[in-house]
């Protein structure tokens, strides 16, 4: 079973690998572009292992040999195996190409970019024609293995590709497989942290911290046991779809994950993720595209648990595209969301695909609570249909290059009651390093309160739609209706008063003190 010790000294022995693999390449693979790497061959170790291992059980099951090892037969003879292999796994490496042997001394290969590059297209074309075709089409775009970023030269390449290798081979932790921590989502932090000032602006790419993915899984959940589909229409790497996986375990999300991701960098990190979180090609469906204009899941929806972080306020066509009025998605509230402002695009877009008993909940940028226009009626769409379950205010600086405090909207089409519950939580954080965090009291405190639909003084307030559309014209800002502890301390006026009276009758003693000190001298 795994301590939280174990996770700890696994997490730090991932971060120091981490920093000694950007120490040693240093000065030529650009910081943020470092990522990719770091990632990929990360993905390449873990399919190598666990491809080994599935073949060796089968093997040993069937012959009772425990000796024999996939990594240690010929190619001629693991060529029989492909077939069967690629039908159960969606892809295929021979012996020869796994990271484990490749790994063994790579600094002595005169073409290991080469022959790295070779494997990375036969990995991909092992699934080509088969049904797994387009889980591994261009899994590896972003890792250029022969780029000048690099090094200048062939030799300075392969040297500094063997150090990366060497920093993944020799991360300790038996197999991949057996990590007690989130491998992939803790180096991605850890990287976005190492690369905080270029995070962010690397062609919109997005990253949700694993503690705000698991409140709004966990309130998308509930009681549930077990969901039948999870979607997120702007997936960024995944980490929000497989929060379920976790909780919930991979089997109680019966039908899989789905998502589309319009960055193809972040498109196919998702995909890696995929795969190292032992999700199965045939268990996931991630589409590459423009939501917005181009969603790839009609045949999948409706799914009755969507989480998303989508990016804040991006432009869109909106109403350039006269179609779109009428697309079943946006025509229900009789309005498109403003050209410069997507936000609530996407709202509508999940609402939309939400199933008549499924839960939504979208991390939001602010001003999608009280801006006026277009965005006001589609807040009356929303809080008239009572589509509205709760609004969360987060606290500031909890996401990578934003420093403004973000809010969630929970959506549901099953609600029991006509109100929406509002909750403050800007104050559920702990100060670590240079960001805040919600730590698992927050996320408890905040989670049980949306569960329970509980009211607590200065924390949270259930508001019927009446008041929220009639008297407050729609606006869903939560300071609008919880109101906000008096820090400021509390004077007793009285006591006040008594001691001025004090300080003024001492004033009037010491003047006639002084007078007679210097009447005497005088005299």
């Amino acid at each position: 079973m795994a301590t939280n010790g174990n996770r700890e000294q696994q997490r730090a022995e991932l971060h120091k690998a981490i920093w000694g693999i950007a120490d040693d390449v240093r000065g030529a693979v650009d910081g943020w572009d470092f990522k990719s790497y770091i990632l990929s061959f990360l993905f390449y170790r873990f399919i190598s292992e666990d491809l080994a291992e599935y073949i060796d059980e089968g093997e040993r099951e069937a012959t009772g040999d425990d000796s024999f090892s996939y990594a240690e037969l010929s190619d001629e003879d693991a060529e029989m195996a492909r077939d069967g292999v690629v039908k159960d796994k969606g892809f295929f490496i021979l012996p020869s190409q796994l990271f484990q042997n490749i790994a063994k001394e790579p600094a002595k290969d005169p073409e290991l970019n080469i022959h790295v590059k070779e494997i990375f297209a036969a990995i991909e074309g092992s699934s080509v024609g088969t049904a797994s075709e387009d889980d591994f089409k261009g899994l590896f775009d972003d890792v250029d293995v022969t780029s000048n970023k690099l090094g200048a030269d062939l030799a300075e390449r392969n040297a500094r590709l063997a150090k990366i290798i060497e920093g993944i081979r020799d991360l300790d932790f038996g197999n991949v497989r057996d990590a007690e921590i989130d491998l992939f989502g803790d180096a991605y932090e850890y990287l976005m942290n190492m690369y905080a000032s270029s995070a962010g602006k690397s062609g919109g790419e997005f990253f949700t911290p694993q503690e705000v993915s698991e409140l709004l899984a966990r309130i998308v959940i509930g009681n549930r046991t077990s969901v039948n589909k999870v979607y997120d229409p702007a997936c960024g790497s995944g980490s929000l779809l497989l929060k379920f996986a976790k909780i919930l375990g991979d089997e109680n999300v019966r039908k899989g994950f789905y998502g589309q991701e319009i960055n193809p960098t972040t498109y196919n990190l998702c995909r890696i993720n995929m795969f190292l979180h032992h999700v199965n090609f045939d268990r996931f469906n991630i589409g590459r595209g423009d939501t917005l204009t181009n969603p790839l899941h009609w045949d999948d929806e409706p799914f009755d648990a969507i989480v998303s972080n989508p990016p804040y306020s991006v432009k869109w066509v909106g109403d350039e595209d006269p179609t779109l009025i009428n697309d079943p998605r946006f025509s229900p509230a009789g309005v498109l969301a403003p050209k410069s402002k997507a936000d609530l695009a996407f709202t509508m877009h999940m609402l939309s695909w939400l199933s008549s008993d499924g839960k939504a909940a979208i991390v939001e940028f602010p001003g999608v609570l009280y801006r006026g226009g277009a965005e006001q009626k589609i807040r009356k769409y929303l809080v008239d249909n009572n589509f509205v379950e709760a609004v969360i205010q987060l606290p500031a600086n909890l996401f990578f290059g934003v420093t403004i405090a973000t809010c969630i909207i929970v959506l549901s089409k099953g609600k029991t009651d006509d109100r929406i519950l509002f909750v403050d939580a800007t104050e559920e954080f702990s100060h670590v390093g240079n960001k805040n965090k919600l730590m698992p009291a927050n996320i408890e405190h905040v989670y049980k309160t949306v569960h329970d639909r509980t009211e607590e003084e200065h924390f949270s307030k259930l508001v019927g739609i009446d008041e929220v559309g009639g008297e407050n014209g729609y606006n869903l800002s939560v300071g609008t209706y919880v109101e906000k502890r008096d820090t400021r301390e509390v004077i007793d006026i009285a006591e006040l008063n008594e001691r001025i009276k004090g300080i003024v009758a001492r004033e009037q003693e010491l003047r006639e003190q002084i007078d007679a000190i210097v009447a005497d001298l005088e005299g």
